[in-house]
């Protein structure tokens, strides 16, 4: 220690010099910058079933940037003689982007010939999303019913995101708080780990985080780069966790979420982040669809002010 100590003074340091310094330099390194956008999922407003034009009508005036479109809704418009191009023209005319899709094709799946028809389910799909300018889709177990091999699943997401470069469009590894066998953060990050991937991204959900048990200590440790897209939304503390249904969530920060820690959280990774809120209350759907887009995009701006 005293020849270290020596060969510092020597270069003109002294030992607390050097600790200073280095303190200085972690103290003074600027947080990667997070930006906030806001964005409706349209299952909000799909009890009010206002068809796909409604939809983007709606997000628009309420005063959204983009909307997640769900690919049944958007194949229904096409199989009613409308064009991809008059879709993408609808978008770009209400000034919204469309930032995600929501999809169901079985590409998890252990069983190989439903695996290989999940894979191209995907890929029409994403071909399809191209086409109107979305850039992402949420790739969740769906069809998965038996425990999964992570292990496995990882390199399947892997060959998925091979797709997703193909194609132009990415897929959001999500999980469902509900679901059995991919339910919980762990895993998705075990699985989005495995594909050792640098295009690998998570879609992660309030309810969710509750719902699968997984809590929002997790979040912290994660790098902004792993999450594009997060679902806003709330649940109540009078229904027990492993009752709670989609049916249930409420608009962010009127129920028992940590709302004011989960923004801080998704700030403090830096970035840009991509709000989204996703409902399914049927109290909501009995509203006016207008009111309720434009009541959860002021409790998402609310929550972020908040911080």
């Amino acid at each position: 220690m005293t020849s270290r100590r020596n060969a510092l003074k020597a270069l003109g340091f002294s030992t607390g010099a050097v600790m200073g310094s280095a303190l200085l330099s972690s103290h003074s390194a600027k947080l990667p910058e997070t930006q906030f956008s806001f964005c409706l999922n349209t299952s909000t407003i799909m009890g009010q079933n206002p068809g796909l034009k409604g939809y983007i009508d709606i997000a628009s005036r309420a005063g959204y940037s983009g909307v997640e479109l769900w690919v049944r809704d958007i194949q229904e418009y096409i199989k009613a003689g409308n064009s991809v191009g008059s879709l993408k023209k609808l978008l770009d005319d209400a000034g919204l982007k469309c930032e995600n899709a929501i999809g169901f094709a079985p590409w998890m799946v252990d069983d190989e010939e439903k695996r290989k028809g999940g894979f191209r389910q995907m890929e029409e799909e994403m071909q399809l999303l191209a086409g109107i300018g979305c850039t992402r889709v949420a790739a969740p177990a769906f069809g998965v019913d038996a425990p999964l091999d992570l292990m496995q699943a990882g390199e399947r997401y892997r060959d998925l995101l091979d797709l997703g470069r193909k194609t132009g469009v990415m897929p959001q590894l999500e999980f469902w708080g509900a679901f059995p066998y991919f339910h919980h953060l762990g895993q998705v990050l075990m699985v989005a780990a495995v594909a050792n991937d640098p295009d690998a991204k998570i879609l992660p959900d309030v309810y969710h985080l509750f719902r699968g048990g997984s809590g929002y200590e997790g979040l912290k440790m994660l790098n902004g780069d792993l999450i594009d897209i997060f679902h806003m939304n709330d649940f109540v503390s009078s229904i027990p966790r492993e009752k709670q249904e989609d049916k249930d969530r409420v608009y962010p920060g009127d129920g028992a979420a940590p709302m004011k820690e989960i923004i801080q959280t998704l700030k403090n990774m830096g970035g840009k982040k991509v709000l989204s809120l996703e409902l399914f209350n049927k109290d909501y759907w009995e509203k006016d669809a207008l009111e309720v887009a434009k009541t959860g995009l002021e409790k998402m701006k609310t929550a972020v002010g908040a911080v």
